[in-house]
């Protein structure tokens, strides 16, 4: 028989979708899941968007440019034009969702056997776009305790070695809910500049912060704009999931046009996709002010009602919308597959994300699961209280 590959074989599962069977056995069985392990909004796609979809007239679906729809991108220029970035249509190439532009960018600017530094929990499908890549990463840790905050600056450097190629952010955080701040991101500038490193910022929920907290974009860092690479996404913003458009941006034209032979590989970004997003972009103010409004409301619910369950901690999040608690449990890997197999309560169950996955540390996470606020309250508030009657009922609960 023959053999898969290595790189196959290193491949990770997603820690948020290698539960689904389990998930799915729940339900034919009867059991409502409440599901918190992914981040699929159940908040409604703007009107603009869909309306743009049932009022084409294109009689023949074609290929777009690889880089993407001009039209779009000059939009979306426009668009972080006024949050104060400067770049136009030519320093940005649109994607088959931010991952797709994630590849991209490490498959132009990093070696097999390079390095980069990403503080852990990241998001965790970071592990297989290096792994892809055939990159090493260098996890520096952040603490719970400390709301996963950004190590001190000297913890990275003491990473750095004649490997070393790139920094990633991801800001807000996925899995945490962080927020970096001006001056963090300035710390890091200074690092990256020091070294010559790239600079990967993932910046695709942007549009949620909270408490009066406002989003500082790694393109608004002076002195390295060769260096920063920004990765964007609609699939947040606007609610749009199964769209599949990202876009890669950066100054850096050697980026950009190497970027570009691998875009025209694989030929282009889905068409109705980018009809949808350039829509998307006249979505109104309202718009975003009734989702953080929601959002807020959910988040500060599911906070607090996860540090009311005896033995369960959880930090509050500056944006995203999702949280790492920790657990009385001894490992949640163990134990978000036996809510799903063994347990319900009231014929309901939840599922969440072991945070095991958003490691790259062997052995961190083990007491932690990422949890999504994206369900409505009266859903959340029944997923809490199937929470706290499953860690009272788990045969692994460690006090």
């Amino acid at each position: 028989m023959p053999t898969i590959s290595n790189r196959g074989m290193k491949m990770p599962s997603s820690p948020i979708r290698k539960l689904v069977p389990f998930a799915e056995q729940a339900k034919e069985r009867g059991v409502k899941v409440y599901h918190l392990n992914i981040g699929q909004p159940d908040i409604k796609t703007p009107e603009v968007a869909i309306e743009a979809i049932k009022n084409t007239d294109i009689k023949v679906i074609e290929y777009s440019h690889s880089a993407g729809i001009e039209s779009y991108r000059r939009k979306l220029a426009a668009y972080y034009q006024n949050l104060g970035i400067n770049v136009d249509h030519t320093d940005m190439l649109i994607t088959t969702g931010g991952s797709e532009a994630i590849t991209f960018a490490f498959m132009s600017c990093l070696n097999p056997g390079d390095e980069v530094i990403i503080p852990e929990p990241f998001y965790a499908n970071y592990n297989g776009f290096t792994t892809l890549a055939g990159v090493h990463v260098k996890p520096i840790e952040s603490y719970i305790e400390h709301s996963f905050s950004l190590p001190p600056i000297e913890k990275f450097e003491e990473l750095i070695t004649e490997k070393t190629r790139a920094i990633i952010i991801c800001n807000p955080n996925n899995p945490t809910g962080y927020l970096y701040s001006e001056e963090e991101l300035n710390r890091l500038r200074d690092l990256v500049k020091k070294y010559d490193l790239y600079l990967f910022s993932d910046e695709v929920y942007r549009e949620f912060c909270y408490d009066g907290h406002k989003h500082f974009s790694a393109m608004h860092l002076e002195g390295i704009e060769d260096n920063v690479i920004m990765f964007d996404s609609v699939s947040k913003r606007y609610s749009e999931c199964g769209v599949r458009i990202g876009a890669l941006v950066t100054k850096n034209k050697d980026v950009i046009n190497t970027a570009l032979k691998f875009a025209q590989a694989r030929l282009s970004p889905p068409a109705f996709g980018q009809i949808i997003a350039e829509a998307s972009l006249d979505t109104p103010d309202s718009y975003f002010r009734e989702v953080h409004d929601e959002y807020i409301d959910r988040r500060n619910f599911l906070v607090e009602g996860l540090n009311n369950i005896p033995g369960v901690f959880t930090p509050t999040p500056k944006g995203a919308f999702y949280t790492v608690a920790k657990l009385p449990v001894d490992d949640s890997d163990k134990f978000c597959q036996w809510i799903l197999s063994d347990f319900e309560y009231e014929d309901q169950t939840v599922m969440m994300a072991p945070a095991t996955g958003f490691y790259s540390t062997p052995g961190r996470g083990k007491n932690e699961v990422r949890i999504a606020y994206v369900l409505k309250k009266e859903d959340l508030a029944k997923a809490l209280e199937v929470l706290e009657k499953a860690l009272e009922a788990y045969p692994g609960r460690v006090d």
